[in-house]
């Protein structure tokens, strides 16, 4: 068991007679321990991303209920009047009357 630890310690399992089956095995272990690292990278970008769009998405949805909200006091009536005052044109006293049109079968 000593002489095992030493050997690891030394390093001489890495260039003796039978290496190669070290040597493969320490090859694919890093090969996995690259994948792994990639993968990690990977996932950690797309969390970014999620996170990103939605703060976009967000700020989207609260210009869209300015908008909203805008528009909705533009359409008011009191507003109407008021943009149309400032042109010189008044509502009617009148009221409006309906007109029916007769097919002529």
């Amino acid at each position: 068991m000593k002489k095992n630890i030493y050997s690891i310690l030394k390093g001489t399992f890495l260039v003796s007679d039978d290496s190669f089956k070290n040597w493969r095995m320490i090859l694919f272990v890093s090969g996995l321990a690259i994948v792994m690292i990639a993968s990690s990278h990977s996932a950690d970008k797309k969390v970014y991303e999620v996170a990103r769009l939605k703060n976009e998405v967000n700020e989207m949805r609260s210009a869209f209920i300015d908008g909203r909200s805008k528009l909705m006091r533009l359409k008011m009536e009191s507003a109407v009047v008021s943009k149309m005052k400032e042109k010189g044109l008044s509502p009617s006293v009148i009221p409006p009357k309906k007109i029916k049109v007769k097919s002529q079968n």
